[in-house]
């Protein structure tokens, strides 16, 4: 069984965000609600010092801290290591919005964060929380995987592309969207990373493109403190477990 995670090269990462307008066409995002967001922030004394960015995926956690506190065990983990949401059994209580320590969950009912509100535009169908005339067809919705457009009253996140990854070809080590054959199986962010920074692919395969890169060039985790063990590894350039400072000046 594969474990599927992505390793990000900080060093290519030019935070064009391409990453985030792929994710947002692709999973159908209200604006503002980024689940591939790509933080700036400025490093050093200012107005010397240098503009940084750093893109945040959620981390699909090989100990997620949002399941263990979800009352109804709508959040789950999955055996080859995605962490979803199911949306027939969220209560919309936001336990797990307060126990990730990465900020990457949305709830549907929050104030619009972008005016004017595009939910007010493109109203509820009854069925889903807003209607866009352009959303994926009614047969890709899939509420037990989180995945389409979000009925009123749950939370959201990113699903690592569950919709195309877990129809990629058993024994897969590596969906590189070099490789024509796998292009439809590869997340939505890797897909369209102009310069490449982005990798996904089996860790738990020694001989996987991921796994390689995570031991020859040092990969870390963001928070690793916390015991989650993201399954999401950052490329620094630096020296071994360091990682950028985030836009408020912590240790991200």
């Amino acid at each position: 069984m594969a474990k599927w995670g992505m390793v990000i090269d900080l060093d290519k990462c030019t935070g064009c965000q391409a990453c985030t307008v792929a994710c947002g066409m692709e999973n159908n995002r209200l604006p503002g609600e980024n689940w591939q967001d790509v933080l700036f922030y400025h490093e050093g004394e200012f107005p010397s010092g240098t503009l940084k960015w750093f893109p945040r995926p959620c981390m699909h956690c090989e100990n997620p801290s949002c399941a263990e506190v979800c009352p109804t065990r709508a959040t789950y983990k999955t055996e080859d290591g995605f962490v979803l949401i199911d949306w027939n059994k969220c209560i919309g209580c936001k336990y797990c919005m307060i126990a990730c320590p990465y900020g990457v969950r949305f709830y549907t009912d929050e104030k619009a964060q972008i005016q004017p509100d595009i939910k007010q535009v493109f109203k509820s169908d009854g069925k889903r929380s807003w209607n866009p005339p352009w959303r994926a067809p009614d047969n890709r919705d899939d509420w037990q995987h989180g995945v389409g457009i979000q009925p009123i009253g749950v939370v959201s996140k990113c699903t690592f592309c569950y919709h195309r990854v877990s129809k990629a070809p058993k024994g897969t080590a590596d969906l590189d969207p070099k490789n024509p054959a796998l292009r439809e199986f590869t997340p939505a962010c890797v897909l369209t990373c102009a310069p490449s920074a982005r990798y996904f692919g089996d860790l738990s395969n020694p001989h996987s493109e991921v796994s390689k890169l995570i031991a020859s060039k040092r990969g870390v985790r963001l928070r690793d403190h916390t015991g989650n063990k993201p399954q999401v590894y950052y490329l620094t350039g630096g020296a071994a477990g360091t990682i950028p400072t985030d836009r408020r000046g912590k240790k991200a």
